[in-house]
């Protein structure tokens, strides 16, 4: 006994020395008695665009998580794929980790979720999409499987124009299988669909798994529901005619069931609509904005029905009470159009590749202003759940904590309880930014402490407490909006407030200096 507990000493004193660990090395059992995590991450998926946040999407496993854990209200993400992903991947913002503007060179100043549960003896796992640089095995995850890149053809990431040899959708996409790239990839199966792949991967690591002591960290990346919208013909008939009715019966139908299911309450008011009057559309135009919805439904469809893939093979395994479960979005749902001369045949096909729109992206969004790529609420405002049966004291909550996706770092490390290192391979760590919601997800009230910023293109904004800064343009003026009274961003009160304005612009540009210093000190 005694031999133990000097054991014990002598590996936290080591911990303390050298808390990072060289890639391939783990201590298995440093690992034993931790809960399981599971990370999903959709793209590009709005805010009500799932059922238990207001949609009419049939997506029972999640709804099935949310009746089983938290759903934040006040949960978000950077307004883009890349740098959310990048900041969830480092809990540092992107300005930091070199991913505020481009994705071409490796995650600079940080670890990655991978490197550090590494460290706490965690298995590593990741499949799907990266939007990155780098081959995520270089970066502490012991298997990948995935795109690299931003988007893909759902059926045929590596497709050829028939006939013709050249790369369709002007350019091929990078995909990984374990150590090997692919540029193109051309899946063999008959039966290829992303969504589906990237589970059936995830399947197969848990299985060579299911009798290791060590718990495992799988961090599942689907590139639903981002373009191209793509599905499956099965999927895509559950929704046939769903959407004739057009944006605004159902911007209004999924605002009431908001209500109903108390998701929201009366300090949701629905914001400004952007999207085109329904009735001044063509017959045509009808038909193809109905058959994007419809496409767009299924993708999230299949994304559900992957995910109860998942869940059951944890509940076979007898591992499910003891993961903790994380859903979330990289940003709000999508106004971006990619428009390509070689598409051609139905929506919803391997040979189209056809955007959601900005009229379905504020829909998607709903209550919120505005789509990705702003630093208003549509574009940062994430669903997120959580759920953990074993670390759940009272399912089915709503919480109003103001997170971000800065946080998730922190939070594994609270969970983890090994010391995150000040450098690793001989490199200097920046410490993560963000606040763990462990003790959201345990049941206690918190409120954040520290601020947070947002920085996209043109789109800027800051959250102190109650009070959101924030503007698109940066030639533009402020807004100011009181978040606890008015979540859903209506009424600007910057006139009214001028010294509120003054105190949080100066936190910005605080904010804006101190993180412009990116390289880590040793």
């Amino acid at each position: 006994m005694k031999r133990r507990i000097l054991l014990i000493l002598s590996g936290c004193f080591m911990s303390l020395l050298c808390p990072a660990m060289l890639p391939g090395q783990q201590d298995a059992g440093k690992g034993k008695g931790k809960p399981n995590i599971l990370l999903i991450c959709a793209d590009d998926l709005g805010w009500s665009d799932i059922g238990c946040y207001g949609s009419e999407v049939k997506t029972p496993n999640l709804d099935l998580l949310a009746a089983q854990g938290v759903r934040f209200r006040q949960f978000h993400n950077t307004s883009k794929c890349h740098p959310s992903r990048a900041t969830l991947l480092t809990g540092l913002y992107a300005q930091q980790n070199g991913y505020a503007k481009k994705f071409d060179g490796p995650i600079v100043n940080g670890i990655t979720l991978g490197e550090y549960l590494k460290s706490a003896g965690y298995i590593t796992l990741w499949s799907g999409k990266h939007h990155g640089a780098e081959n995520p095995k270089t970066r502490g995850f012991d298997h990948y499987y995935g795109l690299r890149d931003g988007a893909s053809n759902y059926f045929n990431p590596g497709l050829q124009r028939p006939g013709e040899g050249k790369p369709a959708h002007k350019k091929v996409r990078y995909w990984c299988i374990e150590d090997k790239e692919y540029h193109p990839y051309t899946p063999e199966e008959k039966d290829f669909y992303t969504t589906d792949y990237f589970t059936n991967y995830a399947l197969k690591w848990l299985d060579d798994y299911k009798n290791d002591e060590a718990p495992f960290f799988l961090y599942l990346a689907y590139n639903a529901p981002h373009d191209p919208l793509m599905a499956w013909p099965e999927d895509i008939a559950k929704y046939k005619g769903k959407y004739d009715k057009g944006y605004e019966a159902i911007r209004n139908a999924r605002f009431k069931k908001q209500q109903q299911t108390g998701l929201i309450d009366s300090r949701y008011r629905l914001s400004d609509a952007t999207y085109r009057p329904w009735k001044s559309l063509s017959a045509a135009e009808r038909e193809t904005e109905a058959r994007k919805m419809e496409v767009y439904a299924a993708m999230i469809d299949r994304m559900d029905q992957n995910i109860g893939r998942v869940l059951r093979k944890l509940k076979e395994q007898g591992k499910y009470e003891n993961t903790l479960i994380i859903f979330l979005s990289d940003n709000g749902a999508s106004a971006e159009v990619v428009t390509l001369d070689d598409s051609y045949g139905p929506i919803g096909t391997v040979t189209n590749w056809t955007s959601l729109g900005a009229d379905w992206a504020n829909i998607g969004n709903t209550p919120f202003r505005y789509f990705k790529n702003y630093s208003y609420e549509g574009g940062t405002a994430a669903p997120m759940i959580v759920s953990w049966k074993n670390g759940l004291k009272t399912p089915a909550r709503i919480s109003d904590f103001t997170g971000h996706l800065i946080d998730v770092m922190a939070t594994f490390v609270d969970l983890a309880a090994v010391p995150y290192p000040k450098s690793y391979n001989g490199k200097p760590v920046l410490p993560y930014e963000g606040t763990s919601f462990l003790p959201v997800i345990q049941g206690k009230t918190m409120e954040r402490k520290q601020p947070l910023f947002w920085e996209w293109q043109t789109g800027q904004a800051a959250r102190d407490g109650k009070w959101k800064l924030v503007k698109e343009g940066l030639d533009q003026p402020w807004s100011l909006f009181d978040m606890q009274a008015d979540p859903s961003e209506t009424k600007d009160l910057a006139a009214a407030q001028p010294e509120v304005v003054s105190r949080m612009d100066q936190l910005f540009k605080a904010w804006k200096a101190r993180i412009s210093i990116v390289k880590a000190k040793k």
